[in-house]
């Protein structure tokens, strides 16, 4: 073989290598969700959605169930570039104490408040927080309003909750809105929730419903409670990796977690309607809780992050003028 085709194949080969390895550029997303939860069936649209316009420039790839780590750590992995994007939820009030707005009680009326508030308040406000603490919010989504389950007795009233040992998610303010409802409460990571409810280590705990069923916690609880008191949003976001990917391919993905944020609005409430038939097919006793009461038990939490977080009291007033769409 002549020096020039050596070199014309050793090229070639070159070539051939750098395009295959271009088209298995993994993206990884990580998110705590069991299979057919919320978590899970938003970030199986959002890559599908996304792989169908990347072609072969890379791929989103999902590992649920905590594959790649606990929310905590999948920020961790984030910061570090292991894990190129996640999907926290309350975790998110440990990056930036602003994101505990959505931490108040009864704050988001429907989903269609939601979307305005991600249009008016998350994406414009909140991201360059997150931003400038090294996390990109690509996509506001949902984890859900959270509703009450436990093995004591039905909880109707805040007073209800007096004694109950409840898993919260970790974050500041759900401990204090629990504690000023009288029940005893301790973050835990979602992994760790079933086994706790199994051996009576949590009497209860609070969730919305796609991760309460999916979970599977309606086989070791008794009671489930309709309260809502606190909607979730769900955060696509991206970490260090990010500046390693090709600007068409950034912008895939950024376009992609916006397009999808009223799909995931509507499966959401879809999944809500199903559920409530399911969980009592499942033999859990289902009631509804005296909202106003737990929304007059909530002002102090309210007055407490207004006067201790940055910007809170503007975040509140700003969030609560969208109820109605103005």
């Amino acid at each position: 073989m002549s020096a020039t085709k050596t070199l014309f194949s050793l090229a070639a080969a070159t070539l051939l290598s750098a395009t295959v390895a271009q088209a298995q550029t993994e993206i990884k997303l990580g998110h705590v969700g069991a299979p057919g939860s919320l978590f899970a069936q938003s970030a199986d649209l959002y890559a599908q959605r996304a792989n169908a316009k990347l072609g072969d420039k890379a791929k989103v790839v999902v590992y649920g169930s905590s594959q790649l780590g606990s929310d905590s750590e999948l920020l961790k992995k984030l910061k570090l570039g292991t894990v190129d994007l996640a999907l926290p939820s309350t975790v998110m009030t440990s990056v930036a104490p602003e994101f505990g707005v959505f931490e108040m009680p009864y704050l988001v009326q429907d989903r269609g408040h939601a979307a305005r508030i991600a249009k008016t308040v998350t994406h414009p406000i909140l991201g360059p927080i997150a931003l400038k603490a090294g996390y990109r919010v690509l996509g506001v989504w949902e984890n859900g309003y959270r509703e009450i389950t436990n093995n004591k007795h039905p909880i109707v009233k805040p007073q209800d909750l007096a004694g109950i040992k409840l898993r919260v998610p970790g974050g500041v303010w759900r401990v204090k809105m629990f504690k000023a409802y009288g029940a005893n409460p301790s973050p835990m990571e979602l992994k760790e929730v079933f086994v706790a409810l199994q051996t009576g280590v949590m009497d209860g705990q609070e969730n919305p419903l796609t991760q309460i069923y999916s979970q599977k916690f309606q086989e070791v609880q008794k009671y489930l409670s309709l309260t809502g008191h606190v909607y979730t949003p769900a955060y696509l976001t991206a970490g260090a990796s990010w500046a390693r990917l090709s600007p068409e391919v950034q912008k895939i993905l950024a376009d992609t977690a916006v397009e999808v944020e009223p799909d995931i609005l509507k499966l959401a409430g879809k999944l809500d309607e199903e559920l409530i038939g399911k969980m009592k097919a499942a033999g859990i006793q289902v009631n509804q809780a005296d909202k106003p009461a737990f929304v007059a038990a909530s002002k102090d939490v309210y007055g407490e992050f207004a006067k201790e977080v940055p910007m809170g009291k503007d975040l509140i007033d700003k969030s609560l003028s969208l109820a109605k769409g103005t």
